[in-house]
């Protein structure tokens, strides 16, 4: 079974990287899987493709969602990309 690369791009002093953080974690938790945090803030490639849709989910290099993380939804995308 492929493990998939859960990303969330972040940056600091964001309300909204705290509850993707949450449901991010909530959500891998449960598929035992893990996550990485990319903060833009040091990494202007990252800030300048992503500055009005953060935080940002990416699973395998793909962005899936942005704002405010749909869990449901990303659980989704996670089985999918665990069952190919």
């Amino acid at each position: 079974m492929p493990t998939p690369h859960v990303v969330l791009v972040t940056k600091a002093n964001c309300h909204l990287c705290e509850d993707a953080r949450d449901a991010v974690g909530r959500v891998t938790a449960a598929l035992g899987l893990t996550w990485s945090e990319e903060l833009v803030d040091n990494q202007p490639e990252l800030r300048e493709r992503y500055a009005e849709e953060i935080p940002v989910v990416l699973v395998d290099g793909v962005q899936r969602d942005f704002w405010k993380i749909d869990e449901a939804r990303l659980e989704r995308v996670l089985q999918r990309a665990m069952a190919q």
